[in-house]
């Protein structure tokens, strides 16, 4: 079993003031915290000491278990979905996928941007942040990356 992890209310309050500053290693971890991965994802994603900086942000205050996720099992094989229905998604888990993806690309260096996507309530003001979200990644991870990331995410 491993653990899931969530920000605080002291944790997001960091992430948007730094008002507790702390350190660039802890700091970037944090904003990988996200409630939906799992503590052997983040560990693939913390460069450097990862148990060690899950507990630190843990014990100060920043992080908290959401949930224990069972390890993972064998996928079973499931029918796709028919080409003629494809799923409704909501803005919130839209909003929230790009968010995601936009942060593991980018990382802290689109810090910025992603707080202002997670601010965004509707389709016409997250339009020009997935745009502006287009050239950071350019910049960060290439044209293939940013062109993947505007597919998936353009046609909400």
């Amino acid at each position: 079993m491993a653990n899931i992890y969530r920000k605080t209310s002291k944790g997001a309050e960091e992430i948007a003031t730094r008002a507790h500053r702390l350190s660039p290693r802890l700091r970037t971890a944090l904003i990988l915290i996200d409630g939906t991965r799992d503590e052997n994802a983040l560990r693939g994603l913390i460069a450097q000491n990862a148990a060690e900086t899950l507990h630190d942000l843990a014990s100060q205050g920043y992080i908290e278990v959401a949930s224990v996720a069972e390890e993972a099992r064998k996928p079973e094989k499931v029918a796709p979905a028919p080409a003629h229905a494809p799923e409704k998604v909501s803005f919130a888990s839209f909003r929230g996928d790009a968010v995601r993806a936009f942060n593991d690309l980018t990382g802290p260096a689109g810090e910025t941007l992603a707080i202002k996507m997670e601010k965004a309530t509707s389709r016409e003001q997250l339009a020009p942040l997935l745009q502006m979200a287009h050239q950071i990644i350019i910049g960060a991870r290439g044209q293939q990356a940013a062109n993947d990331f505007k597919a998936r995410f353009a046609s909400f």
